[in-house]
């Protein structure tokens, strides 16, 4: 392979999501210092020449950045090995100590859970923080989000699956009364809205979903402007449409590196869960499969373990 050729590889075994841990070692390895010079003097996005003391040296920027994909791997391979209890209790604290941008990953494991998968992470927070999830969130959280988050992660929602479907068109009026009414009344405020979503079973969520379509012609995420309704609604009742959506960002170059950690945490927690309604419902979504995504997208090692649990679904 020609030097510029091999240049070329080194670029991209560092560009996307993980590093070509192959390539760094057949081609970086075997460089000798007037070719590694070469390299530096000719990436400059990587590196900024010192013509003072005429050397170049790493863009300390990049090298935080390629921290974060070196232990990608390491990270998937760590969470994967996890008890899902101790996974969902981590990745919760992690997300309060983030703040509010990671507050829809409390969401995600609020709503896409079963009862029992919830509380098993609320017992494993016990054991790892001496503290509940319940106190943490409220404590940690200041915002109007507090009320509707303790709510969620309270919850333990009954598992059948009857339905009163007089209920749920009952319900899906409310939900309509109170998003007409949001001027005047913040959602986020509505106690009547959060009991809804916070203690009905999914099916009956599903039922009012339904149903809320029917009165008002849209679905009631598109009428929700607060974000955190959004999400809540889409984890309860359209999870596979909001991981999709989620893996995408996640899938983009030019995400930062909490975006970027998402890619990880939803084929991780969905690989023996629901992987296979996510990739049809991906591959609708956005016209490629997740698969030929990641592969073109991810690098590595960290690429070959994405792939090998995405098809553990079949």
């Amino acid at each position: 392979m020609a030097f510029n050729q091999e240049l070329e590889a080194i670029t991209q075994a560092f560009s996307g999501h993980g590093v070509d841990e192959k390539s760094l070692t057949t081609i970086l390895g075997k460089w000798d210092p007037l070719e590694r010079e070469s390299y530096r003097k000719q990436t400059s996005n990587f590196f900024i020449e010192d013509h003072e003391r005429q050397f170049q040296r790493w863009n300390d920027h990049c090298v935080r950045l390629l921290k974060h994909e070196f232990v990608r791997f390491k990270n998937a391979v760590v969470l994967w090995s996890m008890h899902p209890w101790e996974r969902d209790a981590r990745l919760a604290k992690e997300a309060l100590k983030k703040g509010p941008s990671s507050y829809g990953v409390l969401i995600e494991i609020a709503c896409t859970r079963s009862s029992e998968e919830l509380l098993g992470a609320r017992k494993a927070y016990h054991s790892l923080f001496d503290h509940s999830i319940e106190e943490d969130v409220a404590s940690h959280i200041h915002s109007i989000d507090r009320k509707l988050l303790v709510a969620l992660v309270s919850a333990y929602r009954y598992e059948g699956s009857k339905v009163k479907d007089d209920t749920a068109k009952s319900e899906a009026k409310t939900l309509s009364n109170a998003i007409k009414n949001d001027e005047k009344k913040p959602i986020i405020e509505n106690d009547e809205v959060i009991r809804i979503l916070a203690t009905r079973s999914k099916p009956h969520l599903q039922a009012v979903y339904k149903h809320y379509k029917e009165l008002s012609g849209k679905n009631l995420e598109e009428d929700l402007n607060d974000l955190r309704f959004k999400e809540t609604v889409q984890c309860l009742c359209t999870p596979q449409v909001y991981f999709s959506k989620v893996l995408d960002e996640a899938l983009r170059i030019d995400v930062d590196k909490n975006i970027k950690k998402s890619l990880t945490r939803v084929i991780v927690t969905r690989a023996d869960i629901d992987m296979k309604e996510i990739k049809a419902e991906y591959n609708d979504l956005y016209g490629v499969s997740l698969p030929q995504k990641i592969e073109e997208t991810a690098k590595g090692n960290y690429k070959d373990f994405l792939l090998t649990l995405i098809a553990r679904g079949g």
